[in-house]
């Protein structure tokens, strides 16, 4: 059955309404004094001895003493800092527009007195977009941090940082200078190399709690819908520009035929829903052992722009790859909006920093706790040979459980072309064959009439309560389904063709 896909989509959109369990509480942060009056926040973490750390667009690092609720500017002069990452409670590392930064107080005054540049190995042409995203450093002391593209929306100036490169300059979004587009990684060793290519606005890199390296990116040109992508060593994620700089790639990446395009690409692990789930995602955050935050260990945080929500992030390894699942989770008021940095702080509570830079968003620092109280929440989403199982945090009411009304099911994708964002394409209404509730009413397989490959399948549960009478708190989810558990066909191609409403 083929959806109306207009109609649906604007009513379907207009049904997802936020909520946060009443088990998490938000509260606001006083500011810092900046004398620019300007209080979004692009840096966020701590300091070894509990002090919040944040960096300002006006170039400020403040501190922010907890327990004295104070704030003590400790640098400022920077460009534009959108990341930093405390080494110490007197060191900083930071990402500011032309390069990473080593930010000191040597003297011990309080304020820095020693800034040092230890990369600035990639090339600038003075486009307004050509942002440096949020470092990380991994175990055994890489750094990583990832370069926007250029905006059509700005021009090159005559002078730039490094070569430019006439192959990687036509296009909506664009990488003339050298790495733009890239993951960039910092050896311990001090060599700065381009470690992954294909990515558009890639504002948010972390960790899970296994070492792997995730990104999320914004949708537009080439991008369908925001994504998540499991990072990889030389890997092309599909925003053509900065196959520019792919060492081998010797065509000009918008005269490359869409078809070679799509067979060179690396699928996302997760698709964020566009209008519906997120617009513009952000940082990657690991939920770890330390953090006092609920029943959900190991998953992943990542921050949205658009509207005030932070999505949780569920994966399993299918076919060797990583692929899974996203919910909303802290959402809507008194939740601002521009989530765009997160970081946990000593007592486990996540302390998040929001901005929005002329686009959709907010400002100012928020606090969410949990008070250790458990929500009735979906805990995962995995899938099975014929369908997903579903655990839940509480156990669920059995009767509304198994009225399959109650689990509306569909499947769609999205394009991959040059086109900026994509329609839905192929949605289709997906039956329910069989539902299998566990006996302790925790968990609920269930079975479609057809699971598609290299789709996406969501899901609005309605109705359903636990057996002390709670309501699901977040009951819109979405997996990506790349790779089946068995017999998965060939990867299709998904661009734009004449009929490509109608192509799976």
């Amino acid at each position: 059955m083929k959806f109306k896909l207009p109609i649906l989509f604007a009513l379907f959109a207009l049904s997802i309404s936020g909520k946060t369990a009443p088990q998490y509480s938000v509260v606001n942060i006083p500011p810092p004094p900046t004398k620019y009056k300007n209080f979004q926040i692009d840096g966020l973490t701590f300091l070894p001895n509990g002090k919040l750390v944040v960096c300002l667009p006006s170039g400020e690092i403040f501190f922010r003493d907890l327990t004295k609720k104070s704030w003590a500017l400790f640098a400022e002069g920077l460009h534009n800092p959108l990341g930093v990452i405390a080494i110490s409670n007197s060191e900083l590392i930071v990402a500011q527009r032309p390069e990473l930064t080593r930010v000191r107080d040597i003297d011990g005054d309080g304020h820095a007195d020693d800034f040092e540049v230890i990369t600035d190995n990639f090339g600038m042409s003075g486009n307004y977009h050509e942002f440096n995203f949020t470092p990380v450093r991994d175990e055994d002391g890489n750094y990583f941090f990832a370069l926007g593209t250029g905006s059509r929306g700005d021009g090159v100036r005559t002078i730039t940082r490094g070569q430019f490169n006439q192959r990687g300059r036509p296009g909506r979004m664009h990488s003339s200078a050298p790495y733009r587009g890239c993951i960039m990684k910092l050896t311990s060793a001090g060599k700065t190399i381009p470690w992954s290519y294909g990515h558009r606005t890639p504002n948010g890199l972390g960790f899970d709690l296994k070492g792997n390296l995730f990104v999320t990116d914004n949708q537009g040109d080439w991008v369908g819908s925001s994504k998540l992508f499991h990072v990889q060593q030389d890997n092309f994620y599909g925003h053509a520009a900065s196959l520019a700089w792919k060492p081998g790639f010797e065509n000009s990446p918008l005269q490359t035929p869409v078809e070679k395009l799509a067979k060179m690409r690396t699928r996302a692990c997760v698709v964020f829903p566009h209008g519906t789930m997120a617009n513009s995602p952000t940082k990657v955050l690991a939920i770890t052992p330390q953090a006092n935050f609920g029943p959900f260990t190991g998953q992943l945080l990542v921050g949205e722009m658009n509207r005030p929500r932070i999505m949780r992030i569920m994966l399993e390894k299918v076919g060797g790859e990583l692929q899974g699942a996203c919910v909303p989770f802290i959402d809507g008021s008194p939740l601002g909006h521009g989530c765009n940095r997160m970081d946990w702080a000593a007592d486990g509570s996540l302390f998040v920093g929001q901005t929005k830079h002329t686009w959709a968003g907010g400002e100012g620092i928020q606090q969410v706790s949990w008070n250790g109280k458990i929500p009735f929440e979906i805990q995962n989403m995995e899938l099975l040979e014929k369908g997903f199982k579903f655990t839940f945090t509480k156990p669920i009411n059995r009767e509304l459980a198994q009225n399959k009304e109650n689990w509306p099911f569909s499947s769609y994708f999205y394009e991959y072309r040059e086109a900026y964002g994509s329609p839905r394409s192929d949605e289709t209404k997906v039956d329910i064959s069989s539902i299998k509730i566990s006996r302790d009413s925790k968990i609920v397989e269930v079975e479609l009439a057809e699971l598609k490959a290299w789709h996406i399948h969501e899901v609005k549960i309605m109705n359903l309560t636990s057996q002390e009478g709670d309501d699901l708190t977040n009951n819109y989810i979405v997996y990506t389904l790349n790779r089946l558990l068995q017999n998965t066909p060939p990867e299709p191609l998904q661009i734009k063709t004449a009929n490509s409403s109608k192509k799976s």
